[in-house]
């Protein structure tokens, strides 16, 4: 069974996703940072929060397809 904490920290995360996915970077960072707030070791969360930092900084093209590409180890 599933705890409602972690439910909330999988909706947070699907929030996220959704936003990430539409290149709304702020918005699904914020999202990210709420899961964090309730399950610090999310590692998912973790990953996109760290990613959408990225993009606000180096925003991807308009034809972006959603793949993050590592630039380095």
């Amino acid at each position: 069974m599933i705890s409602e904490t972690k439910k909330k920290v999988l909706d947070l995360f699907s929030e996220g996703r959704k936003n990430y996915k539409l290149m709304k970077f702020k918005e699904a960072q914020k999202s990210f940072a709420k899961a964090l707030k309730l399950d610090s070791e999310d590692g998912p969360s973790k990953v996109y929060f760290a990613r959408c930092k990225h993009y606000i900084q180096n925003p991807p093209p308009e034809d972006w397809d959603g793949v993050f590409i590592m630039k380095t180890k």
